[in-house]
């Protein structure tokens, strides 16, 4: 059982990894047509690249930290189960 909630953590960081990336490739068209517009060329703040960087840092440790207490409910209802049969029989 435990393997499989290892796989849902992996699979769910990729998920987060793979929306970065695709976030971040669909607006690059609309920064380029933005600098073009505004004459900027210089890249974009490194607070505000940092800022965002920090949010999704937080949302991947968040739903880590979900699934973790999930995995630990998980293993409380598993263990609760097991004692109750196990008095029953």
């Amino acid at each position: 059982m435990n393997k499989h909630f290892e796989d849902a953590r992996y699979y769910l960081k990729r998920a987060g990894e793979t929306a970065t990336r695709g976030v971040k490739e669909e607006l690059e068209p609309v920064e380029e047509r933005f600098r073009e517009l505004t004459g900027k060329e210089e890249e974009p703040e490194p607070s505000r690249l940092e800022a965002v960087k920090s949010d999704l840092k937080e949302l991947q440790e968040k739903a880590e930290g979900e699934a973790e207490e999930a995995i630990a409910d998980a293993r409380q209802k598993i263990g609760d189960y097991r004692g109750k049969n196990e008095t029953e029989a």
